[in-house]
C-alpha cells in the first residue's frame, strides 16, 4: 500500500472513533511488516484533529513539494525533535515529500546527523557518581596508611546481569543529533522484567 493509502485508512479509523493505539493495532494485523509506524499514525490523527481533511500535501497540489521552504524545514525539525529515531522514509511519508528531499532538509538545512548511541556500563545519577568517588577516596586512604593490611582484607566483586530479552543493536540505537551535539549514551545494563544475576568475587591474601 502506498503512503497516501495509509493516510486514508488512518483517517477512516479516526472517523470511526479509534485511538492511535487501536488504529496501529488494526494496521499491524492487516499490513504486518508494511504497516506505517506508530509515529506516523499519531501524526495523521493529530492532523485530522486540528481540522485537516486531505491526505494530499498542503503546500501545493499535484506533484508533492520538493522545495525546502521554511515552513517545511520547521515542520520536519519539530517532528525530529519529538522522536529522534524517526526514519527518513517515515518523515517523507508524513509530510508527503520524497525521501531524497527529506534527507536533504535534514542534512543540509538542519545540519543533522543520525548517530549510534555510545555504550557505557551504566547510566549513573549524580548521587551514584559521588558515592563511587567517595568510596574510592576512602579505599585509597586506607591503602596508603597500611598497604599490607588493606590487601589482606580487600575483596573485589564483579556483578553481571543476564536479561531475558534481546538487547537493542547499535543500528537500532541511532538517533538524530543537531550540529554540535554528541552521540547519545546507552547503558549496557538496563532493567527488565525477567533477569538473573551472577557474582564473581576475588579476595586478596598475603602468603608467606
Amino acid at each position: 500500500m502506498k503512503k497516501i493509502g495509509h493516510c486514508y485508512v488512518i483517517q477512516y479509523f479516526h472517523l470511526k472513533g479509534l485511538s492511535p493505539t487501536n488504529i496501529k493495532a488494526e494496521l499491524d494485523s492487516t499490513l504486518e511488516e508494511s504497516a506505517p509506524s506508530f509515529t506516523t499514525v499519531k501524526y495523521w490523527v493529530a492532523e485530522f484533529k486540528r481540522g485537516r481533511t486531505s491526505c494530499v500535501d498542503e503546500h501545493c497540489s499535484g506533484r508533492p513539494s520538493e522545495v525546502a521552504i521554511p515552513e517545511m524545514v520547521k515542520k520536519i525539525h519539530k517532528m525530529v525533535l519529538g522522536d529522534r529515531r524517526l526514519k527518513v522514509r517515515e518523515l517523507a511519508d508524513m509530510v508527503n515529500i520524497s525521501k531524497s528531499a527529506a534527507h536533504r532538509i535534514l542534512a543540509e538545512n538542519l545540519e543533522m546527523r543520525k548517530l549510534c548511541a555510545r555504550w557505557v556500563p551504566r547510566l549513573l545519577t549524580i548521587e551514584q557518581k559521588q558515592r563511587r568517588e567517595d568510596v574510592s577516596i576512602e579505599c585509597l586512604a586506607m591503602f596508603r596508611s597500611n598497604k599490607a593490611e588493606f590487601l589482606r582484607q580487600f575483596i573485589t566483586m564483579n556483578e553481571t546481569w543476564v536479561h531475558h530479552f534481546t538487547p537493542e543493536t547499535k543500528e537500532q540505537s541511532k538517533q538524530w543529533t543537531e550540529k554540535g551535539e554528541s552521540a547519545p549514551k546507552k547503558a549496557k545494563t538496563v532493567p527488565s522484567v525477567g533477569h538473573g544475576v551472577s557474582f564473581l568475587g576475588c579476595a586478596w591474601h598475603n602468603f608467606h
